[in-house]
């Protein structure tokens, strides 16, 4: 079960007036996927499909992650996003 903490930071994610870049937004991603799924389960996208190939990776990375500690992480980057 996902904390408030953690769904507020979703949430703030949303609202974001500034573009984070790709490399925090793949790692929000796969920190998402990990805290809300658990590790990566199907096949990974082919060549022809770049961003899926892309978020499938970085979600994969985080094989083994517990969802708390993926939940804690998150939170800390849109913390660090939020900051301003």
């Amino acid at each position: 079960m996902a904390s408030a903490e953690f769904e507020q930071a979703v949430v703030a994610v949303k609202g974001l007036t500034k573009d984070p870049g790709n490399d925090v937004k793949l790692k929000l991603y796969g920190l998402f996927k990990q805290a809300t799924t658990g590790d990566a389960t199907g096949s990974r996208p082919g060549f022809t499909n770049p961003v899926g190939r892309a978020k499938y990776d970085a979600w994969a990375k985080l094989s083994g992650t517990a969802p708390e500690a993926a939940e804690q992480q998150y939170v800390a980057i849109v913390r660090d996003l939020t900051a301003d």
